[in-house]
């Protein structure tokens, strides 16, 4: 027996609202018939989906892995339907890309200008998010594609990976800083004032791994944010320190907002790239949008 999407649907129902009696009031039917759509799909799986619980449902592992596909499913629909409108109405899309800010701004920066030439008309819809996240949503179908700072360990065989590029990582600084020399040790630098990266990230690993390398404690007097825009406005107006990839800070080290100093035995790069979900075929906008940022960037 085939899954019914139906009863997918009321099992969101379920995992979103956390009980049985809830589901059923935000779907409009009675608390007998999603009961029934669960134990149905329990019995076609074999599995038990939900442990039952005094104050409502919790997933199984089982229950888990199929909520991943039921979302990717549901998501999957709303895309078909968004992109059969696009096509009625002459426009390419809709195309979902999420990723890091600053791999984000690196890619769409270069890529936006010449791609809006070969189509004139399209949607896409960009979304910031740390790489836990673009993970999760490129396995629910959320997002079609990720721009992502690629870490120092590998991706799992869930994902297809196209490398773009790689730039060099800069200590970079403002005005205040004026007095340090343009050669530093990083233990210089431990107890100043530093902006570091919040989440989780193959950039944040590397930033860490700097000072861990040197025998040199992570700095205590930190802000820790993950947003460029806040990040560049702190550094042009304050003695901060941060390390960030060259093109991100581009414009601002060219117009003497910020300038870089050199660490002393660091020599390390930032490489980024596209991923997306190795068992999804990518729509064929989707297809060309890789294509070209592939030929954009190394041309």
């Amino acid at each position: 027996m085939r899954l019914d999407p139906r009863m997918l649907r009321q099992f969101l129902a379920v995992c979103r609202e956390g009980s049985i009696s809830r589901a059923a009031k935000s779907e409009h039917v009675s608390q007998p018939s999603v009961s029934m759509a669960i134990g149905q799909l329990e019995r076609v799986l074999g599995v038990k989906l939900f442990h039952r619980t005094h104050k409502g449902v919790l997933l199984t592992s089982a229950g888990e892995a199929l909520k991943l596909k039921a979302l990717a499913i549901e998501n999957l629909l709303v895309t078909a339907q968004e992109e059969i409108k696009s096509l009625a109405d002459e426009v390419s899309g809709p195309l979902h890309i999420g990723g890091t800010p600053g791999a984000m701004s690196s890619v769409m920066g270069e890529v936006i200008r010449e791609f809006c030439g070969k189509y004139p008309s399209f949607k896409i819809k960009l979304t910031e998010c740390h790489e836990a996240t673009a993970h999760r949503l490129l396995k629910t179908y959320d997002l079609d594609i990720a721009i992502l700072t690629a870490g120092p360990y590998s991706l799992s065989d869930d994902f297809t990976e196209l490398p773009l590029f790689s730039d060099s990582l800069l200590l970079v600084t403002g005005k205040a800083n004026s007095h340090l020399p343009d050669h530093v040790n990083i233990a210089e630098l431990a107890r100043h004032r530093w902006l570091l990266p919040d989440k989780v990230s193959g950039f944040k690993h590397q930033i860490n791994t700097l000072f861990l390398d040197n025998d040199i404690p992570l700095p205590s007097n930190v802000i820790y944010t993950d947003s460029l825009l806040t990040l560049k406005r702190i550094l042009i107006n304050s003695d901060y320190l941060a390390i960030l990839p060259r093109d991100v800070v581009k414009s601002e080290l060219e117009s003497r907002q910020l300038r870089s100093i050199e660490i002393n035995n660091f020599d390390s790069r930032r490489r980024v790239g596209l991923i997306w979900l190795a068992e999804r075929d990518l729509s064929p906008f989707a297809k060309a949008f890789v294509g070209h940022a592939s030929e954009c960037i190394y041309s």
